[in-house]
C-alpha cells in the first residue's frame, strides 16, 4: 500500500510540476494547474476565486470538515544554474527533482493522494500568491464566513508539526540630502548616502543588543539589509539614497515598536520617506501572552493529531495570517527548507511517503 500511494504522489507530483507557474511573472489563471486539482478531487465541493493580478484560489470542502489545509501552488522563477528541464520531474537517488518539488508541490501531491485514498472530511485550500508578498488568496478567504477552527499550512518542516515561527516586514527607507561638490565642507553631513550609512551603523548595533530575546526556542532579532542605491558620481555629494530592508521579529516582539526604532535611526532632516511594504506577524500571533497560549494550543492540537513536533524555526509561512485571525494554525510539511527555491530544488521520496502517511491517517 505505501509503494503504491508513493506512486500516486509521484504521478500528481509530475503533473503539478508541469505547470509553469513561477511567481514573479504572476501569470497564473484560474484554468491550468485549477483545472487540474479539481480534476483530482471527485466527490469535493469546488470554488475558484480570482483575486487578481495572479492571485488564485481554490477551497475544496468534502462532508463537514472544521480543519483546513492550504497549499501554495506558485513557485519563485527557476535560477539560471538548473541543470535539466526545472519544470520536468526528474526522480532519482531517493529525490523527486523539479521547481516547486519542495516548496510545496510535493505537499499538494501527497494530499490529493490522500483525499483519494479516504473518505473522511477534509478541506483543502490552494492558492497562488504566497511567494508574492501579496497574501489576498488567504485573506479573501478569513474575510469571509469560512467555519474553519483548524489550519495546517503544508510548508516544508521534515514532517513535523511547527507551532512557532517568526514574523516578516520589509521596509523602503529613503534619505534626502543636498548635491555639491565633495570638496566641501559639508559634504559629510549633506550627502544622503552617508545618512544611509550612518543609519545602518545604528540599526546593526540595535539588532546585536536584542541577541538576548528569547521566544519557543528562537533567539534573537534578524535582520538583513537587502539593497542601497544612491548617488552620482565618487566627487559629487549624493542627493537622494534609497535603502531596502526587512527585520524577522520573534512573536514575543512588538513589530510597530521596532518600527519606530529603526525610524528613529535616521536623522530628522535627512529622512525623506519611511514605507513599510510588507508584513506577515509571527506564529503564533498576538500579544505576548496570546501567542504564547495560541502555542500551547497549537502543540495540543499537534499532540491530539499525532504528529512529532519540531523546532520553531526563522521562515515565514502563511500560518501566522490564519493564527491573527484566531485559527489555531500550525506548519506541517514534507521536505527541508533548505532545499527550497535552489537549483535543482529537490524532495526526499521517504519525505513524500511519510507526509502522505500522516495526511492519510488525518483524513480518514
Amino acid at each position: 500500500m505505501a509503494t503504491d500511494m508513493l506512486t500516486d504522489v509521484l504521478r500528481h507530483l509530475e503533473a503539478l510540476v508541469a505547470f509553469d507557474t513561477r511567481n514573479p511573472p504572476r501569470r497564473i489563471g484560474s484554468d491550468g494547474i485549477f483545472d487540474y486539482i479539481r480534476s483530482q478531487l471527485p466527490g469535493f465541493d469546488i470554488s475558484v476565486s480570482d483575486h487578481g493580478d495572479g492571485a488564485v484560489s481554490l477551497l475544496a470542502r468534502r462532508g463537514q470538515p472544521t480543519r483546513v489545509f492550504n497549499v501554495h501552488l506558485d513557485t519563485v522563477p527557476a535560477a539560471s544554474t538548473w541543470q535539466r528541464d526545472p519544470l520536468a520531474l526528474h526522480v532519482e537517488s531517493g529525490r523527486a527533482i523539479g521547481l516547486g518539488a519542495c516548496d510545496i508541490k510535493g505537499a499538494a501531491a501527497a494530499l490529493l493522494a490522500a483525499a483519494n485514498n479516504t473518505a473522511g472530511d477534509a478541506a483543502f485550500l490552494f492558492s497562488s500568491d504566497e511567494e508574492a508578498n501579496d497574501p489576498r488568496c488567504i485573506a479573501a478567504f478569513l474575510a469571509g464566513g469560512h467555519g474553519f477552527t483548524e489550519a495546517i499550512v503544508a510548508e516544508p518542516t521534515g514532517c513535523e508539526a511547527v507551532i512557532a515561527h517568526r514574523g516578516i516586514s520589509s521596509v523602503q527607507i529613503q534619505f534626502k540630502g543636498e548635491a555639491g561638490h565633495a570638496s566641501g565642507v559639508d559634504a559629510l553631513e549633506a550627502s544622503a548616502v552617508h545618512q544611509a550609512v550612518r543609519w545602518g551603523t545604528r540599526a546593526l548595533e540595535f539588532v546585536e543588543s536584542q541577541s538576548h530575546c528569547r521566544f519557543g526556542g528562537l533567539t534573537g532579532l534578524r535582520f538583513n539589509i537587502g539593497r542601497v542605491e544612491g548617488g552620482i558620481k565618487a566627487n559629487v555629494i549624493a542627493p537622494s539614497a534609497d535603502m531596502r530592508f526587512g527585520f524577522r521579529p520573534l512573536p514575543s516582539h512588538d513589530i510597530d515598536a521596532l518600527h519606530a526604532r529603526f525610524a528613529g535611526f535616521a536623522h530628522p532632516r535627512a529622512a525623506d520617506r519611511y514605507l513599510e511594504t510588507f508584513r506577515g506577524p509571527p506564529l503564533p500571533a498576538g500579544e505576548s501572552a496570546t501567542a504564547e497560549e495560541r502555542r500551547l494550543a497549537a502543540r495540543d492540537l499537534a499532540d491530539d493529531m499525532g504528529l512529532p513536533i519540531g523546532n520553531a524555526v526563522d521562515f515565514w509561512t502563511e500560518a501566522s495570517l490564519f493564527s491573527a485571525a484566531g485559527l489555531t494554525a500550525l506548519v506541517f510539511g514534507p521536505g527541508d527548507i533548505a532545499q527550497a527555491h535552489t537549483a535543482g530544488e529537490w524532495v526526499s521520496l521517504d519525505q513524500l511517503a511519510t507526509a502522505a502517511a500522516h495526511y492519510t491517517r488525518l483524513l480518514s
